[in-house]
């Protein structure tokens, strides 16, 4: 039965991958294309090769981000605590993308786990160590910290490129934008591959290796199952959120692109290698569209879809973390065998 749970968790993750590159692809492609500075199908290819290149990449930020993660027991208990918590992710994951709204992957695995964690509590085991940890410093200080400086950031570089670009003609400007916004979607998707490539990764070895695993020497097949789960769904592209983030959320040209690209692909990489912060892609590069699109001297945030927005932003850890309990609960007995 160890075995059989440890290959669902194995599947089910990988699914989960493809869910998180299907449903974040827009975060990479959508101001890109929105510009017309790239087609839609060259934009999501080259999103794709460089959201594995950073998956890949991301292997060498495991030796500390193992040690962070919540750990979870050997054996079965541990892996229904996983496969709950997953599942519990996939399912909210997919529930969003049919609504049309981006929101954070990471937060919605953190909460399935730790949802799954408490099911474990409820049925006899003893708690899980550094539950409230995890949720504070991977879910809600990100989550108020990381749009707020966003939102800033953009803001605020949109007057200064406006001022930079003032003595040149629109469509000079723009059009050099445009072309910067190219590698402005090369490194978001990198950076997205780098944040989130962590976690599937770390999932897959405490499925397999369990929590004792040695996090500087990951086996490469678990790299490949988790870069080739994110290209895959990159590539797949989950159009329905692309244009909730280019088209409905709020009015947008090359030039705010280009900031809002220049903002998230800078935090991204600030938070992976400095911070190593688990920055949500999603909440930085919405909010900083939101800054640049908000310093335009015209209404141009659609206020009620924001407040859904970030409705579903908060209500992300909250739902997967009952989804994770109500799963680990009904899974529970596949731990005793």
């Amino acid at each position: 039965m160890t075995i059989a749970l440890s290959v669902a968790v194995v599947v089910v993750t990988s699914v989960f991958g493809f869910l998180n590159g299907f449903r974040d692809a827009s975060n990479a492609v959508g101001l890109t294309v929105r510009t017309r500075a790239l087609t839609p199908s060259i934009a999501v290819v080259l999103a794709a090769f460089f959201n594995v290149i950073g998956a890949l990449t991301s292997a060498w930020l495991l030796n500390y981000f193992g040690g962070s993660w919540l750990k979870t027991p050997d054996g079965g208990r541990g892996l229904v605590l996983l496969l709950a918590g997953v599942a519990a992710g996939s399912l909210w994951n997919v529930y969003l993308w049919w609504r049309g709204y981006p929101s954070s992957s990471t937060h919605a695995l953190v909460g399935g786990i730790a949802g799954a964690s408490i099911a474990a509590v409820l049925t006899g085991h003893s708690p899980q160590a550094g539950v409230a940890d995890v949720l504070w410093l991977q879910v809600w200080l990100p989550l108020i910290l990381s749009p707020l400086l966003a939102f800033g950031a953009a803001f605020f570089l949109t007057s200064l490129v406006t001022w930079l670009a003032r003595y040149r003609q629109p469509s000079e400007a723009h059009a050099a934008l445009r072309a910067s916004q190219s590698v402005g979607t090369a490194a978001v998707a990198f950076g997205h591959g780098l944040q989130d490539g962590q976690r599937i990764i770390a999932v897959l070895v405490l499925a397999t290796l369990g929590s004792r695993a040695d996090w500087s020497a990951v086996p490469p097949w678990i790299v490949g199952v988790a870069a080739a789960a994110l290209g895959l769904g990159t590539l797949a592209g989950g159009w329905r959120i692309t244009y909730t983030l280019s088209h409905r959320l709020v009015r947008t040209d090359p030039l705010r692109g280009f900031v809002s690209q220049a903002v998230t692909t800078v935090m991204l990489f600030f938070g992976a290698l400095w911070l190593h912060w688990p920055l949500s892609t999603t909440h930085t590069v919405a909010a900083s569209i939101l800054g640049a699109g908000s310093n335009q001297d015209f209404a141009a945030v659609k206020g009620n879809l924001l407040a859904r927005l970030v409705a579903f932003w908060i209500a992300t850890p909250l739902a997967t973390a009952l989804l994770g309990l109500i799963l680990g609960l009904a899974l529970d007995p596949l731990a005793r065998f």
